[in-house]
């Protein structure tokens, strides 16, 4: 399937700001599932781009617009072409449980079993466990219990922006029995983890069905989860939807937990309030296209770096992250 995303994040200033450095999450991945066709963004006011790739081996970009202005808006624009995922087996069998006890699998995988960040255990989690009886599921192999993991929160919660933001812990949308993608990611996360099954935070786009059942935003982006099991490797699962992961998901970046790879994040140096809005769109692409000779902004060098920091605290500094839908 070929698509075109098309991601435009505006913030806007009550009065002008010296100073805005941001990083950037936007760019698809490469990888057998899915072709990067072309990447290119759009910055005003202009500024010049940097690349990295951070820990996980996303593409980050980042730029600094040293300045006075008054808005600072970015143009993300990606074609893909994506592929159908191997269909998986109705089940494994249960010697995957010790599979996955392995050194092996551990040491790879250290950081996608700790708990961190938005992804941690609480005792909401633990009642929600208890209450929906999801500890019973470990009685099935780990394939079964994923799928009926993943069902169970898609029937527990409302899908419903608003009621949470990006720094909302899962006891928000525990408590309320509704969120965004961002949440139901998160609470399968520390579910998984605690089952210890390596489970990472997947950012990026869905191509939605509407008529098929999908329930989520179609002007924002996307998030779900991936499992590591032995026997089948990393595994797509999107508990909003209650679908495996497929064609219509493009994989921007991977993480701990929403606050790895959010879309964007800056500081602004400033006293003045700041609003972001944001829009996407996902299409099926109008004509074929072919690889471009380069990508408009520089590809990231690989070089493992730290992030880019704002200047010292001496002035003030307000931070800006875009929420996941």
């Amino acid at each position: 399937m070929l698509l075109e995303v098309r991601h435009v994040t505006q913030y806007h200033y009550a009065a002008n700001v010296r100073e805005s450095v941001m990083e950037l999450w936007m760019q698809p991945h490469k990888g057998a599932r899915q072709r990067l066709v072309s990447f290119e963004l759009e910055l005003d006011p202009p500024a010049q781009l940097f690349s990295y790739a951070d820990a996980f081996g996303n593409a980050v970009y980042h730029f600094d617009v040293p300045q006075p202005h008054d808005r600072l808006n970015i143009l993300a624009r990606s074609a893909v072409e994506t592929q159908p995922t191997a269909a998986l087996p109705d089940a494994l069998d249960l010697g995957e449980w010790d599979r996955l006890k392995s050194d092996f699998v551990r040491g790879e995988n250290f950081d996608f079993l700790h708990h961190h960040g938005f992804a941690v255990e609480s005792q909401a989690l633990s009642a929600f466990v208890r209450d929906s009886g999801i500890d019973q599921l470990r009685v099935r192999d780990p394939l079964s219990a994923l799928r009926e993991l993943s069902a169970i929160i898609y029937r527990s919660f409302a899908y419903e922006p608003g009621v949470t933001d990006a720094e909302s812990p899962i006891d928000l949308a525990l408590n309320a029995k509704r969120g965004v993608c961002q949440d139901f990611a998160h609470i399968m996360i520390a579910i998984c983890r605690s089952w210890g099954i390596p489970a990472r935070y997947v950012s990026g786009y869905l191509f939605t069905d509407r008529k098929g059942g999908d329930r989520s935003d179609p002007d924002a982006t996307h998030a779900w989860v991936e499992v590591f099991l032995p026997s089948l490797r990393w595994v797509g699962l999107d508990p909003t939807n209650n679908v495996e992961a497929g064609e219509r998901h493009i994989a921007a970046a991977v993480g701990r937990d929403y606050n790895d790879v959010p879309p964007s994040r800056g500081v602004y140096k400033g006293e003045a309030e700041s609003q972001l809005a944001v829009g996407v769109s996902v299409r099926r692409a109008k004509a074929a296209l072919t690889e471009p000779e380069f990508i408009r902004v520089a590809q990231p060098s690989f070089n493992r770096g730290g992030r880019r920091r704002g200047p010292p605290g001496s002035l003030k500094y307000d931070q800006q992250q875009q929420q996941q839908q």
